[in-house]
């Protein structure tokens, strides 16, 4: 365990100041980013405003990439040519991949079960065309040790220069892998994490060697790709980038409706099942075989869906206006998925709604021309996102607002982590939770009068406090059983609706479209969203950040009575928060005061609140908006009794 994940339980138990009232209480102290961030303070590449720094730097590499799909045995065959480009001042010696698939080896390390493979067989690597031997000890070589390829260049990497590598491989496709890619049913393959990907190399860690254990996500660095899949006729691919030859794989009938569907409003049938019973949705092709090219410049991933028996509909959505010309700019929602997926019919509607919102939401449109959303029942649990694409359930025993509310929420993180690059492996609440926050935002916008953000408080709730519960800045991979989805979805969302509620509705919109704005196509940190937001709030949240994101306290403020014209507080949590009053008198005037966070800062777990002499208080409600996650709400109301 990292020392930085012990500093906050020390905390409890080392920083117990004297209180100004009352017994003791923990205070939180000031978050110390660790010596790796501070160090890219030093030099540049971050600053203490949340922005990236002037010296900023990111590696890039372009993706040739070819698959052959054997849709009868499950298997892909794949070769290319990626060129990496080194834009750090380091030189570099050695290069690190990541193997995805190889968490389904026999003996692999996993933090869950998975569908057992032979994972990658590397056929062939090259550097600069020169035959690159595995387990070389001296020299020009590779290992792999779990997921992680490390490869020893013939020649070191300069700064500013690029290296040509060149591989083959080929790997059977699980059934389910890691409920994120698979085959189902023999008449849906979703292939995802299918080729060698260089890791990130950046200012802060250096090389990402994280092993990928099943659990937590991905963290991807960007780059351009071109890539060709092989696949049987009647089989229709859908994937990440634009395809560029539909002329060529789809029927002349199915482009024509592809056309009509990107300018149209209303959600276009591109593929029906008479089109699949008649053969009519691709090409005949050669060998009874397609070859289909897709292109996509800046993203972190590639994933790619082969169906056979799968309906499409698509719509045309507005995104806002792209390139500041002052006319809107649209994309398309395409909705691809079988007989089985019965309240599928409204997924392109859905989709729609969700990529125009996100876009205003976050003030950054929609950046590429299409969103793709697959069903893929028996391969994922709840859904899986990839750059313009994702992958979900039937969700046949769901109702249509379940299936709504897994659509938008995969769909807004096409924002974070695939337009804003965070560490999902280490940091999944940065990620899922922030995500978690902007569905409840489209569902609220959606179903109006609708409140899923109190379903979301609640389940935060019911473990919160609890031996069921870790501290959201512990890595992501080694939280403890079950407290991984609360950690990374229920509790940071909860915690976002209090930093709202905090900062007010302006400020904190501002602060969510800035990180977004500054950090689109970067890798940020924790500590840059947290510079983010204390610039935007013009104030240092230190202790809100240690309260809630190191620590594992709660909240709980009550009325301790009232005593004449006097309300007196008590916090019993070990969060501290303003307790804001909402005060009734018995004149029928509603007036509001605040005990100030300060108070509690100080040391004290009791404070009072003096009214004008002769003020008669009949109910007193801490934080009646409900905007902070408190654990006991019936403490936070008095009513004087008649």
């Amino acid at each position: 365990m990292r020392p930085q994940i012990l500093a906050p339980f020390l905390a409890v138990t080392l920083a117990l100041p004297v209180a100004a009232q009352g017994p003791s209480r923990p205070i939180p102290y000031p978050v110390t980013p660790p010596a790796e961030f501070q160090k890219a303070l030093v030099k540049g590449t971050r600053t203490t405003s949340g922005k990236p720094g002037d010296r900023y730097w990111q590696q890039f590499a372009r993706y040739q990439l070819n698959a052959k799909i054997d849709t009868e045995r499950h298997l892909v065959e794949g070769n290319g040519k990626i060129t990496y480009f080194n834009r750090s001042p380091d030189t570099l010696s050695t290069l690190a991949m990541h193997l995805y698939q190889n968490v389904h080896v026999a003996g692999a390390m996993r933090n869950e079960a998975q569908q057992v493979t032979t994972g990658f067989d590397m056929r062939r690597l090259t550097v600069g065309g020169q035959q690159i031997a595995k387990d070389t000890r001296m020299g020009a070589g590779y290992r792999v040790t779990g997921t992680i390829l490390t490869l020893t260049l013939p020649k070191s990497l300069l700064p500013g220069d690029s290296v040509e590598l060149a591989a083959e491989w080929v790997f059977t496709v699980p059934q389910n892998g890691a409920g994120r890619m698979g085959w189902s049913n023999e008449n849906l393959m979703f292939l995802a994490y299918w080729y060698p990907q260089i890791s990130v190399y950046d200012d802060v860690v250096g090389w990402d060697r994280d092993q990928y254990l099943g659990s937590a996500e991905f963290y991807m660095g960007y780059a351009d790709y071109d890539v060709t899949i092989e696949a049987p006729k009647g089989w229709l691919i859908a994937g990440t980038g634009e395809l560029q030859n539909a002329d060529s794989v789809l029927s002349d009938v199915v482009v024509e409706r592809l056309k009509r569907a990107e300018q149209s409003d209303s959600v276009v049938s591109i593929v029906a099942a008479e089109d699949i019973w008649s053969n009519r949705v691709t090409k005949a092709g050669k060998g009874n075989r397609l070859t289909w090219r897709f292109k996509a410049t800046n993203v972190r991933d590639f994933s790619f869906s082969v169906s056979k028996e799968s309906k499409w509909d698509a719509v045309r959505v507005a995104v806002g206006d792209r390139n500041g010309d002052g006319q809107p700019d649209y994309a398309r929602v395409d909705a691809i998925y079988r007989a089985i997926a019965t309240l599928w019919p409204q997924a392109a509607r859905y989709g729609r709604h969700s990529i125009n919102f996100f876009s205003k939401y976050t003030g950054y449109a929609y950046p590429w021309s299409h969103m793709t959303i697959v069903e893929g029942e028996d391969i994922v649990g709840g859904g899986m996102e990839y750059p313009m694409l994702t992958l979900i359930s039937a969700l046949n025993d769901a109702d249509d607002s379940t299936l709504y509310a897994v659509i938008t929420h995969e769909l807004a993180h096409m924002w974070i982590p695939m337009i804003v690059g965070a560490n999902e492996t280490r940091y999944g609440w940065i990620d899922e939770g922030t995500t978690d926050f902007h569905e409840t935002q489209a569902r609220k916008d959606f179903y109006l009068g609708s409140d899923p953000e109190k379903g979301e408080r609640d389940l935060y709730l019911r473990v919160a406090g609890t031996s069921r519960e870790d501290p959201m800045m512990r890595w992501t991979d080694f939280q403890l059983p079950g407290a991984y989805i609360v950690g990374s979805y229920q509790k940071p969302a909860s915690v976002l609706y209090a930093l709202r509620g905090l900062v007010g509705e302006d400020k904190f919109s501002t602060g969510i479209k800035t990180f977004v704005r500054d950090w689109a196509n970067k890798h940020p940190t924790p500590w840059d969203f947290f510079h983010t937001f204390d610039t935007v709030a013009g104030r240092d949240l230190w202790w809100f950040w240690r309260a809630w994101y190191y620590e594992t306290w709660t909240l709980d403020q009550a009325v301790a009575g009232v005593d004449g014209a006097t309300v007196n507080i008590e916090d019993k949590g070990l969060v501290p928060m303003p307790a804001r009053l909402t005060i009734t008198l018995a004149s029928g005037e509603t007036i509001q005061r605040e005990v100030p966070v300060e108070t509690w800062l100080g040391g004290a777990k009791t404070a009072s609140v003096t009214l004008p002499a002769g003020s008669v208080v009949t109910k007193v409600e801490i934080d009646a908006p409900k905007a902070f996650p408190d654990v006991d709400r019936a403490n936070n109301v008095w009513e004087k009794k008649s």
